[in-house]
């Protein structure tokens, strides 16, 4: 349905209109219909930037691609003309989502939001572009340490039974299971960060529909504008199944190490790398300004076709994988993970730069499988086994069937390889 905010106002220009769908590329809603051509408009008119908030709880230290999604659609508004507002949420960590969750959050020390908020201001600037004419970071407990008397007046914007519609709470309800007075607070306080910034755009992943609409709800209880509101897909991690989350592990973070990065791309099952290019890379151009890293120059040209399979699978993953390393490192170092993982995972050969490990001597010799247990988390069973299906090399040379024990002289400095992708140069203690 149309913004009811817009009633009796201009229409919408054919401008806004067209923009409205271009920033909405890739969206999964935005809502209400019109709102954004809407606000679009009135900004226009006003001679100034749309006010685009982001809301990030810093309950992690680091920001992985699922992040990046919204991001990059953030970046997308600057690059449009608009003004960012990046909020952590130093005081809503304090409280934890309630999205998607079955239970109540851990609680965390101010200390470790803390720490985690400067992290993610350091790495979201990877991506956004910093210039503070197109940049605000704001942290929310400069206006939700409030007086009670506040609060009581924030929280009488929100009913019961509005929270009770929350599909995660419904469930929980019906369920019978225990919600905290605290996770109901977080709602109307994450909503009143709208009303502090004066936000006209709010984006967030769809698991973010209901705070962002009642966001809405609680800028009109304080006789505010309404914001428009964007959601995004969320991204799937490498396991090609689940959301992309570190505590599940299959995420892929922002600043891995280029080489990591490329790897970890390239395991990704064949299914979602259109996906992956779609909401990350697709349409990214050369950036207009640092500090944001360089963009994709190899894009597919057709990111809504059906998925690749065979050859042509695989080459779209290393496209992917050496794309998202030139997006956030650079060309060089995409070619230079390239490179390594064809020589490590494809021909198997040693990588340039090899880990060391110190080994114990004992009576002349170094006990081969105990050095395997300690640096490739193998059992004794296993690494005996793996020597004797001649699955070992030491040096130049395969370790023999039952040769659990090596000369001193033969294993200093010498590169140990267990199968085709695990290595270490040994250093006699």
């Amino acid at each position: 349905m149309p913004d009811a905010s817009s009633a009796g106002a201009q229409k919408p220009s054919e401008e806004a209109t067209r923009l409205a769908a271009e920033l909405a590329r890739n969206a999964v809603d935005s809502l209400p219909e019109g709102a954004l051509a809407q606000r679009l408009t009135e900004a226009a008119n006003e001679g100034r930037p749309l006010r685009v908030k982001l809301g990030i709880d810093p309950t992690a230290p680091d920001i992985h691609l699922g992040h990046a999604v919204v991001l990059r659609k953030l970046r997308e508004f600057q690059d449009a003309g608009h003004r960012v507002v990046l909020i952590i949420g130093d005081y809503t960590a304090r409280v934890g989502d309630p999205s998607g969750r079955s239970s109540l959050r851990p609680m965390l020390t101010g200390e470790e939001i803390d720490a985690n908020a400067k992290t993610f201001q350091q790495q979201a600037l990877r991506i956004l572009d910093g210039d503070p004419e197109r940049l605000e970071l704001r942290h929310n407990g400069e206006w939700l340490d409030m007086p009670l008397t506040e609060l009581l007046s924030l929280v009488r914007t929100t009913t019961v039974a509005q929270l009770l519609d929350r599909d995660d709470f419904s469930k929980r309800w019906a369920a019978q299971e225990p919600i905290s007075l605290l996770e109901f607070l977080y709602p109307p306080l994450q909503g009143y960060d709208s009303v502090a910034i004066d936000s006209d755009v709010e984006l967030g992943g769809t698991d973010q529909t209901f705070n962002l609409l009642l966001g809405r709800d609680i800028q009109r209880a304080y006789g505010k504008r309404e914001q428009s509101v964007l959601t995004m897909p969320l991204l799937v991690g490498v396991d090609g199944q689940k959301k992309m989350s570190k505590s599940l592990g299959n995420q892929i973070g922002i600043t891995d190490p280029p080489q990591e990065m490329y790897g970890k791309a390239m395991s990704i099952p064949d299914h979602v790398v259109l996906e992956y290019r779609r909401l990350l890379l697709d349409g990214a151009g050369t950036a207009s300004s640092p500090p944001a890293p360089p963009r994709s120059a190899t894009l597919s040209p057709d990111t809504t076709a059906e998925p690749a399979t065979g050859a042509a699978a695989r080459d779209a993953k290393r496209a992917l994988a050496r794309d998202l390393v030139s997006w956030l490192y650079s060309e060089d170092e995409a070619r230079a993970a390239e490179q390594h993982f064809e020589r490590v995972f494809v021909a198997h050969e040693a990588p340039e730069q090899i880990e060391e490990a110190t080994v114990a001597v004992e009576n002349g010799s170094v006990h081969l499988p105990a050095v395997m247990a300690a640096e490739f988390g193998l059992s004794s069973s296993e690494a005996r086994r793996l020597i004797g299906q001649g699955a070992v090399t030491l040096g130049e040379e395969s370790v023999g069937p039952r040769e659990y024990d090596v000369d001193v002289a033969r294993a200093d400095g010498r590169v140990l390889k267990v199968g085709k992708r695990r290595f270490r140069r040994l250093r006699v203690a």
